[in-house]
Parts: structure tokens; sequence; C-alpha cells
């Protein structure tokens, strides 16, 4: 995040914070401009003066890779750079718009191309679904954003095993580190979600969740803030434990949101025994207590949670046939009832149903 945050300073938050705080000493914008354009001898750019420690690297490597430098406004704020409360600030910020617009782009696509709008006839299909699940999710940015900045900052500051080098670690485990990534979140992911099913925290955390029983790919998001935020730390702990190239940590943040987005767009292409899949993910859903995994379904089998998602899903022709919706229901409600006690504070389009709870 530390070339992340370079680049957001250089494009526009030097300017606003310089607009916002400015430095205490007056100084024309003039005085800075040879920053912008004077380099060093062997080519190094020339970085304002308040830009030192880590934010000089992230600088520098910035420059290496883009060709970007830091301009006339990096000197012009009370809060350098380096500070750690524009740092917060600033990350907390970074996450919660960049979160937003990742959300907003992978769930649009994913529903125009990917999702199968059949799901609207499901009986258990909520009204206006998908308003309340994009209300629910904008509501929990903002506070996950606010509780994922200190990681982000931890590993602006250099308390991470991340590195900048692909060849730090050795070539071998640069390729290792990805799927020792996806084994590791997965099983922690896994232990925190089945956690989070505990009768003491579900109705607290995870309900919100679980309110939508056929999600669509906006539903990926749209839950408690902490119980998002909870399932986000096995990704944010890899890097305190394990080493990390510091550009598949943007890579994988990207990859692991879009993940979360498939895993609820309805359409099950893949009857994989090995990916826990949409499919897969959609039994969570209807039936509370199974799959559990993010990625796989290794850590459900060890843990005696896997179900197999039902046959029927993967045919056209059943998916949404009369048998197989009538025993989703049956069962479904069943589930409700151990789970949740009433199913009140859902609203389904479906009228039947609603005179059934």
């Amino acid at each position: 995040m530390d070339i992340v945050l370079s680049l957001c300073d250089t494009l526009f938050l030097d300017r606003a914070y310089a607009a916002v705080l400015p430095a205490n000493k007056l100084a024309s914008p003039d005085a800075f401009n040879y920053y912008a354009n004077q380099t060093t001898a062997a080519g190094t750019p020339q970085m304002p003066v308040t830009i030192k420690s880590h934010a000089l690297a992230s600088a520098t490597q910035l420059h290496h890779y883009t060709g970007l430098q830091p301009g006339i406004y990096a000197d012009l704020s009370a809060l350098v750079r380096d500070d750690p409360i524009r740092e917060f600030i600033s990350l907390f910020l970074i996450t919660w718009v960049f979160g937003c617009l990742l959300y907003f782009i992978s769930s649009t696509l994913s529903y125009i191309f990917v999702f199968d709008k059949d799901t609207f006839k499901h009986p258990k299909f909520l009204k206006d679904q998908i308003r309340q699940e994009i209300w629910v999710s904008m509501k929990a940015h903002p506070v996950m954003s606010l509780l994922t900045a200190p990681f982000f900052l931890a590993e602006v500051r250099g308390y991470t095993l991340l590195f900048d080098n692909a060849n730090d670690y050795g070539r071998a485990y640069f390729y290792l580190q990805f799927p020792i990534f996806l084994i590791f979140t997965d099983a922690l992911i896994y232990l925190i979600h089945r956690g989070l099913h505990h009768p003491a925290i579900y109705r607290y955390l995870h309900k919100a969740h679980h309110k939508w029983i056929m999600p669509s790919p906006y539903a990926s998001h749209a839950f408690h803030p902490v119980d998002g935020w909870a399932q986000s730390l096995p990704y944010h702990f890899f890097p305190l434990v394990l080493p990390l190239w510091k550009y598949a940590y943007v890579a994988l943040f990207v990859f692991v949101n879009i993940w979360t987005v498939m895993i609820h767009d309805g359409e099950y292409i893949s009857n994989s025994p090995i990916i826990n899949g949409a499919a897969c993910h959609t039994m969570h859903h209807l039936y509370f207590n199974y799959n559990y995994g993010q990625f796989t379904t290794l850590w459900d089998r060890l843990g005696g949670s896997y179900r197999p998602p039902n046959l029927e899903l993967f045919y056209k022709e059943t998916k949404m046939g009369k048998a197989e919706l009538e025993r989703q229901v049956k069962e479904m409600e069943k589930m409700v009832a151990e789970v949740e006690g009433d199913d009140t504070f859902r609203e389904y389009n479906d009228s039947e149903t609603k005179k059934q709870r």
C-alpha cells in the first residue's frame, strides 16, 4: 500500500492537505517548482525536503516505475507525508473510496454478465433485495475501512514482512507465496466464519449477512462491518507472520474482494469437489451450518461441515424446478427456526411464502 499511498499523494492528496492544513510559514508554490524538474546527477529525482524515511522510499519507487514524482504541493502542508496521523487518514479514505469502487464495479459487472436473473423467481428472494444489499454495504464500508486502516498503516511504516524485490526470498518462494496465502487465509477464514455462527455471536454480527437467503453479487459486502472486518483479518495477518511481495499484497486485496463477489453471483458453473464456488456458498446461505470456507472445501471436509451442492443446481431445467425449490424452502425454513427462531425480519416477494411464515 505504500506505493498506492505515494501515488494518491502525488496525484491529489498533497494538494488536498495543502489546502486544508497549510504549512505554518507562508510559502509560494513557485518556490517549490524546481522539485518538479530537478534530478541528481545519478538520475534520482530530487524530492521535497519534507519527504523522508519510508515516504521517501515509496516516492522514489513510484518515480522509478511510473515517472511520477512529488509536485509543488508536497511541502505545503503542516501534515507532511510521513506523519502517521496523515497516513492513517489517507489510508482510511483510500480504502473506503477504492473499496466502494471495487465493490460497485465488480458487483455490477457480475450482475450484468454473470448473475442468473432467474434467481428473482426464487420464493426466498426478498422484496427490494438488491437495494437493501447495496444500502447495507454502503453503511458497512466506512466502518470496515476505519478498522482496516491500522493494518495498512503498519505495512506502510515497515512493521510487516512485505518485501520489495521479487527475488528477495528466492524464485521458488516467489511462486509458493500464492498457494501458501490461499491455504493460510482459507484456514483462518473458516475458523472465523464458523465462530461467527456461534449462537452467542451470530445474532449480533453475522445474522445481517444471512438475511440474503438467495444472494445477488451486491450481497458480497452486505454485512455487519465488524463481521466483514473479522473475515478480512487473515489477509492482514499473513504478512505479519510470512513474507509476501508487496505488489502481490495489493493484487490479492483486489482478488479477495472479487472472489467474494463471485461466490455470491448465483451462477453455478463449477461443481468442483475442491473449489468453494457459488454453488457451495449458496448451500451456506440456504442451510446456514455448512460450507464455511472461502476458497476451498478442504477445511469444511476436515471440520465435518462440508455439504455438496444439490446436483439440480447445475442444470438449467431443474435449477428453478418446482421440486427443487420446494425442497430448498422446506429445509431452509427448518434451519431458520433452529438458528434464528423466526423469520420476521425478512420480507419476501412471494405472497404465499409470507403466509407460510
